[in-house]
């Protein structure tokens, strides 16, 4: 009677284990399978996008009383004098420029145009969304040269509930490739080799650790 309450007991025992080592497993993180992010993501041309939500100074030479500023609207499109509903969005202000004064030059001898851009927002193609257990989950106008923890910056760090090394990034301009990150290393133990640049479209993944 006695061995067969020992051998139920190390039975017990032996699962009890293999429990606990599956919630080790889980709490190392899910993303664990997808490749490391890669250190270098900068595009070195970049050109930034306008998108609804920015606002543009347009700079009409010689002419003050067509110069000023615009937001661009929620269709993505400006209107100024003598200019109505041009499309704004997913254009650089360099292109806004030539087509406003393709606009003008109908009415105004040789336009000259300087459109700049302020209060960034950016299309939604572009922006770096963080879900999850981020302090403040949001979307984030990308910049150049924007790395992770600038924008775990931007979003406040992580819950304590978060398991940030099991986030992951999902990379729309890679067909939605994942990578791994290890945002607890990067934030938490200063390890800055954990720190990697970001892409436009990039949706940044914080999952919720086991405990």
């Amino acid at each position: 009677m006695k061995s067969s309450f020992t051998t139920f007991h190390m039975a017990v025992r032996l699962v009890t284990i293999g429990l606990l080592a599956s919630l080790l497993s889980a709490c190392a993180g899910f993303s664990s399978g997808y490749p490391a992010a890669p250190a270098a993501a900068a595009t070195p041309d970049y050109n930034y996008i306008v998108g609804p939500g920015d606002n543009l100074n347009i700079s009409v030479w010689r002419n003050p009383e067509l110069s000023m500023s615009v937001p661009v609207r929620p269709d993505g499109k400006v209107t100024m004098p003598l200019v109505d509903e041009l499309v704004a969005q997913g254009k650089t202000s360099v292109q806004i420029a030539r087509e406003v004064e393709a606009v003008l030059g109908k009415l105004v001898r040789d336009p000259v145009v300087t459109v700049i851009v302020t209060g960034f927002v950016g299309p939604y193609s572009e922006q770096i969304r963080v879900v999850g257990e981020a302090a403040k989950p949001q979307a984030l106008p990308y910049k150049q040269k924007m790395t992770l923890l600038d924008v775990m910056i931007a979003v406040g760090g992580l819950t304590d509930f978060a398991d940030g090394n099991g986030a992951s990034i999902t990379r729309a301009s890679e067909d939605n490739k994942r990578y791994s990150v290890r945002i607890k290393d990067l934030i938490k133990r200063g390890d800055i080799s954990a720190n990697v640049e970001m892409k436009p479209g990039d949706v940044l993944i914080i999952p919720q650790g086991w405990f």
